[in-house]
């Protein structure tokens, strides 16, 4: 009875558009004070913020989002694309695979996947337009390709997620490097096969010589530095996650003051941006722990172990269901809410089924990718949108395909393990 008050507090507190964090807070409050009494609140409400925010691995997340200030301050993300698009402009749909690879490479340097839509909605859509491409075409593979940064090292979101599950950030975000590949190998093959349904919605633009193609890759050598920087140190075990993400952010401010785009205003805008976001997300770890402590003093995920272990079903078909939860939820929350809220309940099912976790934290982390782009709430879509001015409806149509082309990866991650644990095997330690 008290696990179901809380949990009915909390949804009727965000289906009135409590903020997520202030929601969880006070679900919890009130589910702790009918567990044990005003008491029990006061105790955990003042042990709480210092014991959540003392860990080490935290200041990984400031770090990573000054990184991703600095990049979009540097302006080179935004030039990837140009670069791509010399490679690629003559074959069909090349702008479109252009601004695939050009999410992969912002993702590969910035963690922030709405910082992703937004820059490739500025560069990509209006050369695609102008180069007469189907604009729900060319909106959803914006929309989708930003979504990368979420799980292309450096990941915010597997930050967080190995935080809440307290498992090796390292192995998580090496983790993410062959998915992230293949999702973007994925989101290519898709327009590709668009393309050939109807060419005339991506059609090949002009050829360029071999000494710009040549001349275009000055653009990526800071970028294959910066990843070298931040993901190389963690692979090879030169530097722990903390200590590469503060490089990364050293770095993407070097890059910055020697493409001469690094004002005191620019440095101070990424520092103020950078804080706000990192307030956010610490905010929300606050209140998810006072609601995670009601959870656990209630017994309730103890309980949906023992429940589910009972069941007569294959550990897939509960597996099966727990990726539909994600889906629904992608679509009505923000995902650093996602990871909070669930985690801490569904993590230890998981586990109970034989399931890996860090495996299983890559796929909820790619279902997250796809709540990014679903209705209604799909923030990328609303910033693309924003940017280009083409109609939401529009976008979430162009977008379809790949979200169907997403559920195909987590199904192909499903079957074959090794594509997300093998490189995490060989990380140097």
């Amino acid at each position: 009875m008290i696990v179901a008050a809380g949990i009915i507090i909390l949804l009727l507190l965000l289906v009135f558009g409590m903020p997520v964090a202030f929601a969880l807070g006070v679900a919890g409050m009130v589910g702790l004070w009918l567990k044990g009494g005003l008491d029990m609140v006061l105790g955990i409400l003042r042990a709480t913020p210092l014991s959540t925010t003392s860990s080490y691995e935290l200041i990984t997340v400031p770090m990573f989002m000054l990184m991703a200030e600095f990049i979009i301050v540097s302006r080179i993300a935004e030039e990837l694309f140009d670069s791509a698009k010399v490679w690629l402009g003559r074959t069909p749909a090349g702008l479109a695979i252009a601004t695939a690879l050009a999410g992969a490479g912002f993702g590969a340097i910035s963690g922030s996947s709405t910082a992703a839509a937004a820059t490739l909605s500025g560069t990509s859509i209006p050369a695609m337009i102008r180069h007469n491409y189907n604009p729900r075409l060319a909106s959803g593979v914006v929309a989708i390709s930003g979504t990368l940064a979420m799980l292309i090292p450096p990941s915010i979101a597997i930050v967080l997620y190995g935080l809440i599950a307290q498992l090796s950030i390292s192995k998580l975000l090496i983790a993410g490097i062959i998915p992230g590949l293949l999702v973007t190998l994925v989101i290519a093959l898709t327009v590709l096969v668009l393309a050939a349904i109807n060419p005339s919605h991506a059609p090949a633009v002009s050829s360029y010589s071999l000494r710009e193609k040549v001349a275009s890759l000055r653009i990526v050598g800071p970028m294959v530095a910066l990843i070298m920087l931040v993901t190389g140190c963690i692979y090879l075990g030169i530097a722990t996650p903390t200590e590469a993400a503060s490089l990364g952010a050293f770095g993407a401010m070097v890059i910055a003051a020697m493409r001469r785009r690094l004002t005191w205003n620019s440095f101070c805008n990424a520092l103020f941006s950078a804080s706000r976001t990192t307030c956010m997300i610490v905010l929300i770890i606050i209140c998810a722990q006072v609601f995670g402590y009601y959870f656990t003093l209630t017994g309730f995920t103890q309980e949906l172990v023992s429940y589910v272990g009972n069941l007569d079903v294959s550990r897939w078909f509960i597996f099966l269901l727990i990726v539909l939860l994600y889906l629904v939820l992608g679509c009505f929350l923000d995902q650093v809410a996602i990871l909070f809220l669930t985690v801490p309940v569904v993590l230890p099912v998981v586990t109970a089924l034989g399931f890996d976790p860090i495996w299983f934290g890559i796929i909820i982390i790619i279902t997250a990718e796809v709540g990014l782009v679903t209705p209604p709430v799909g923030l990328n879509v609303y910033v693309v949108s924003a940017y280009s001015k083409i109609p939401v409806k529009d976008i979430f149509i162009g977008v379809t395909p790949h979200v169907i082309a997403h559920m195909l990866v987590i199904l192909l991650l499903a079957m074959f393990p090794a594509l997300v644990m093998w490189l995490p095997s060989t990380i140097v330690q």
